[in-house]
């Protein structure tokens, strides 16, 4: 595998054995919106005119940082925890039904961006939509992908509700009549011997209020959590390998150099994580991909 190939240089030569790789090809600029046609590395894409009966399998990739908070080809914001999605060719919006036909799980989400431009890829799922399908540690899966006819069911019924709901009260009179209630009877004086015990003042209650429940105050210097990928000598290098790790679904790769006194040190690193689990995950991912010495770093 080339990737592995990679791996493995840059831990064990230090870079040396990748120079006469070819460069990876990088990420363009995503279209924007909706045109009938573009190109990108080439190659002719042309948007659907309408996605009605759109079906289709294939594999499936996602991305996360560093997309994160950028514009999307619609103009919102990618938010790598909502449920939205890349695709070369659908209109814009379009809503999909995605089953990962490695274990059966489905999501919906929503065609705001375009790509994925890597071959024979199909669709680039937001890091909440991977998430959900259990796709994070392969970074790839083989899916099928159907077009629905609108914003989930689920939705469109909220909306439904929240109109009837304005219904009835455009019906109902704002300020009803009120009904006179009768005088209350007069009460009866009785001595305080001869009242009942039911009639008694309840006993105080000596017990103290439960205490207030406290949010635990998160650290001031809370520890972000990387993995590293390799250590180069060239920094051409480590960008090759990083841009390597985005094609199989690392979208968090990046380089850091670190400046010594003789030269300087290039390190890729994947992150930030959420917690010691995803470390794991990304290491054993890595495994898979060649790399032997991937490891674990703590920054604050």
């Amino acid at each position: 595998m080339l990737l592995s190939s990679i791996l493995v240089a840059g831990w064990m030569f230090d870079g040396e054995a990748v120079r006469t790789r070819a460069a990876a090809a990088k990420t363009p600029a995503r279209p924007a919106g909706d045109p009938e046609s573009y190109e990108v590395f080439g190659k002719r894409y042309r948007v659907h005119a309408s996605s009605d009966g759109y079906r289709e399998r294939g594999v499936a990739s996602w991305y996360g940082h560093p997309f994160d908070g950028r514009p999307t080809s619609s103009g919102e914001m990618y938010d790598m925890n909502k449920m939205t999605a890349a695709h070369p060719t659908l209109p814009i919006p379009t809503w999909v039904e995605v089953t990962n036909l490695t274990n059966g799980k489905r999501v919906v989400v929503k065609v705001n961006d375009r790509g994925p431009f890597a071959d024979k890829r199909l669709i680039d799922l937001s890091y909440a939509a991977a998430t959900a399908l259990d796709m994070i540690k392969t970074g790839t899966t083989r899916v099928e992908v159907r077009a629905l006819p609108g914003p989930p069911a689920e939705t469109t019924a909220s909306r439904r509700g929240k109109r009837d709901e304005s219904a009835r009260s455009a019906r109902e009179p704002s300020n009803p009549p009120e009904v006179p209630r009768p005088p209350p009877a007069p009460a009866k004086s009785r001595p305080d011997s001869a009242r009942r015990a039911d009639e008694r003042p309840p006993p105080a209650d000596d017990r103290p209020p439960p205490p207030a429940r406290e949010r635990p105050a998160a650290p001031a210097d809370a520890e972000r959590l990387f993995v590293d990928a390799g250590k180069f000598t060239k920094r051409d290098d480590a960008v090759q390998l990083v841009d390597s790790l985005k094609a199989q679904g690392l979208m968090n790769a990046f380089v850091v150099t670190e400046d010594g006194r003789r030269k300087s040190s290039h390190r890729v690193r994947i992150g930030p994580l959420r917690d010691r689990a995803e470390v794991e995950n990304v290491s054993e991912r890595l495994r898979t991909l060649g790399a032997k010495h991937a490891r674990s770093v703590a920054m604050r």
